[in-house]
């Protein structure tokens, strides 16, 4: 009889480690960790904002004893009347606006120029005077105010409104962010436009400026943000009490200049009052913070 034989199989394989589930807990630990740090950190940073808020609807003995309660109890809008109506506060947001509008516009026409001068005309010494510009970012504002106020002195702009601008129009920041910007463009456009009839100042302000428009953008905030917050150049520009900033106005309420030494609520009111305008322009426009080429040409 005969015998019949069976092949032998060959024995499965081991299931393969599953490694992928314990990254897939790693990852999502490390990813609930990271979030965790960031509110943390955001809550840190919004914090203040929110005690200035509270604490200028408070009554100066309800701020004083307790400045960290985020719920004043019942809120007043004692401090905002006072603003309006014991100091000088319409007159400072006047002047404020007058002077950041003017600033803003200069810095941004000039530094346009300025950049376009050095990214696109050929000249002698265009790279030592970029050199300069580089070099007159890395100086420090606070040697320049003696100097400043000797000059606006000598021009006969002390206590005015051109004191106050002028010399916040030129901006080594701006021409170097401008400049770079235009070097960017093709300058196949240019030459296109010239073929056409356009000269220098027609191609840079009609075929050049409007591709620029990120960093114009930028150039904007950025010029109305330091010219709103400025501070050193206005106590060295002026001492009269109708050319008075906002900056000044909270910077002497911050003093106990204005005889106001302990009133928080009327500190943090104009504080806060002060910060809207900056806050809202940069929300509005946050986008187009140079973080896109946008409307730049690439070949």
């Amino acid at each position: 009889m005969g015998t019949t034989t069976t092949a032998a199989r060959p024995a499965a394989p081991a299931p393969a480690p599953q490694p992928a589930r314990r990254s897939g807990r790693r990852f999502r630990w490390s990813a609930t960790t990271s979030y965790t740090v960031l509110a943390v950190l955001a809550l840190v940073y919004v914090l203040p904002f929110f005690v200035q808020l509270a604490n200028s609807f408070k009554t100066d003995a309800e701020a004083t004893a307790a400045p960290l309660d985020l719920l004043p109890v019942p809120p007043t809008f004692s401090a905002y009347g006072q603003l309006f109506t014991g100091l000088p506060f319409g007159l400072a947001a006047t002047n404020s606006v007058i002077v950041a509008l003017s600033v803003t516009a200069g810095r941004v026409f000039f530094s346009s120029l300025a950049g376009y001068a050095l990214a696109r005309l050929r000249f002698r010494g265009s790279s030592v005077v970029m050199a300069l510009f580089i070099a007159v970012i890395a100086v420090p504002g606070v040697v320049l105010l003696i100097p400043k106020f000797l000059v606006l002195n000598q021009l006969g702009i002390y206590n005015s409104y051109a004191g106050l601008i002028i010399p916040l129009m030129a901006d080594a920041a701006g021409v170097f962010i401008m400049r770079n910007f235009f070097t960017s463009i093709p300058a196949s456009v240019e030459e296109a436009a010239k073929l056409d009839g356009a000269g220098a100042f027609r191609t840079f302000w009609s075929v050049v400026l409007p591709m620029a428009r990120p960093a114009v953008i930028t150039i904007t905030i950025l010029s109305f943000q330091a010219s709103w917050n400025e501070l050193s150049h206005f106590i060295v520009a002026t001492n009269s009490p109708d050319l008075i900033t906002l900056t000044k106005l909270v910077a002497q309420l911050a003093s106990g200049g204005q005889g106001q030494s302990n009133q928080y609520p009327l500190k943090l009111a104009a504080a806060l009052l002060m910060t809207i305008p900056v806050a809202v322009l940069f929300f509005v426009f946050q986008k187009r913070i140079m973080a896109s080429a946008e409307g730049a040409v690439k070949e």
